[in-house]
């Protein structure tokens, strides 16, 4: 079985329903703040309350700037790039959500007829945007990294005033992101916004989930209070059934016995930013006793063309193999435990109700001993010792 999200934009979507829907799932607000703090975006807060949109009652989400920057900073790529290169997020979510405001800016280019590198990050430059993108990323590896599906979005219709001024709805930015993807031409006023529609592009297939039981649902609620629909994100959290597919993946591989050892140290982290699920070297002996590497990526389908270039590109290898293989896991989920440094999440190996596994986090880990001025391995001592005292 594996961890599958659905979405389900009943009115639309945005970055910060996205957030409340999560909470309101069960994701620690504080788990989500902890690794954004390292950003070095100063100046906000979550603000979280109950509300209800057509007698559903479920979460809402402001980050309020609480120390101006101007109505709108207008960073560039180079800026927003930097910020989330340099902070504690975990490799796989500042890849993610490189990739978001990459899809942005790139949309946005073209629009304005110029380049990734020249545009400036208008409503998504700003704290608030920043935020709901990277906490976005965050929030999946909470998780536990499920498969997200979606239902099709409905995009609304009318005119809404942005920086460049009165466009209509769906915003260019926005439809140029969702283009050959299924979406809904339905609902009165802005129901996506490009933020909500680059998360969508970039997580999530637009397709119904396999067969699955739900564990748990959370609803994100939208600002606006909508009269043809409830201006909610419903978001299920649940596991493929039996009667579900397999999980076959792909494993590339090559070897090396002419790549230096730079590229080699390298390797591993471009890989995993571009999608793979694993990736290893192992040393082994070539033909004519020569010594050289065997590189190694786990993958699913959606990944491999991309990852197969990364080993062409990025190594001396004049070719890669691949073969299909098929993976049992167990269902995978993080609690947090207090540690006398701060909260560690515990990343649990569950099957069914029992647990088989359960170790911290190293990144969490690494950050309370460097901010706390202790050994990475007392923080992890104590987060295991707190777990086995829950």
């Amino acid at each position: 079985m594996s961890e599958i999200l659905y979405l389900e934009p009943v009115g639309g979507i945005a970055g910060d329903m996205f957030l409340a829907a999560a909470i309101d799932l069960g994701v620690d607000v504080k788990a989500i703040e902890a690794p954004l703090r390292t950003l070095g975006v100063a100046g906000w807060d979550f603000k979280v309350t109950k509300a209800e949109r057509h007698a559903i009652v479920g979460t809402h989400v402001d980050v309020v700037v609480t120390h101006a920057e101007g109505d709108h900073p207008h960073r560039g790529w180079k800026e927003i790039d930097a910020l989330i290169s340099a902070s504690k997020l975990s490799t796989r979510a500042r890849a993610r959500a490189l990739e978001v405001f990459r899809r942005i800016g790139e949309v946005e280019a073209a629009i304005h007829g110029t380049t990734l590198e020249q545009i400036h990050f208008h409503e998504v430059g700003a704290v608030d945007s920043i935020v709901d993108i990277c906490g976005a990323a965050v929030v999946l590896d909470l998780l536990g990294n499920p498969t997200v599906h979606s239902s099709p979005p409905p995009l609304g219709s009318g005119t809404v005033r942005i920086a460049h001024g009165v466009v209509p709805v769906p915003v260019p930015a926005t439809l140029a992101l969702l283009k050959d993807l299924p979406v809904r031409f339905e609902g009165v006023g802005e129901l996506v916004t490009p933020t909500g529609a680059a998360l969508l592009r970039s997580f999530a297939k637009i397709e119904a989930p396999p067969p699955m039981s739900v564990q748990k649902i959370g609803y994100g609620c939208g600002t606006k209070d909508f009269k043809d629909r409830a201006n909610v994100l419903r978001m299920s959290l649940g596991r493929t059934t039996a009667s579900a597919a397999s999980d076959t993946l792909v494993v590339i591989e090559c070897n090396l016995d002419d790549c230096s050892p730079q590229l080699l140290g390298a390797l591993i982290e471009t890989l995993m930013e571009k999608g793979a699920l694993d990736a290893w070297i192992a040393p082994v002996v070539m033909k004519k006793g020569r010594p050289g590497h065997l590189v190694g990526v786990l993958c699913d389908d959606a990944h491999r063309e991309e990852l197969a270039n990364v080993l062409l590109t990025e190594t001396t290898t004049l070719g890669v193999r691949e073969h299909r293989v098929t993976r049992t896991i167990l269902d995978r989920r993080f609690e947090p435990v207090q540690t006398p440094w701060g909260a560690v999440r515990m990343k649990l190996g569950v099957r069914g109700e029992k647990v088989l596994n359960a170790a911290p986090e190293f990144e969490d880990c690494r950050a309370l001993a460097t901010k706390n001025g202790v050994a990475i391995k007392d923080v992890q001592a104590a987060a295991i010792a707190a777990w086995s005292k829950r």
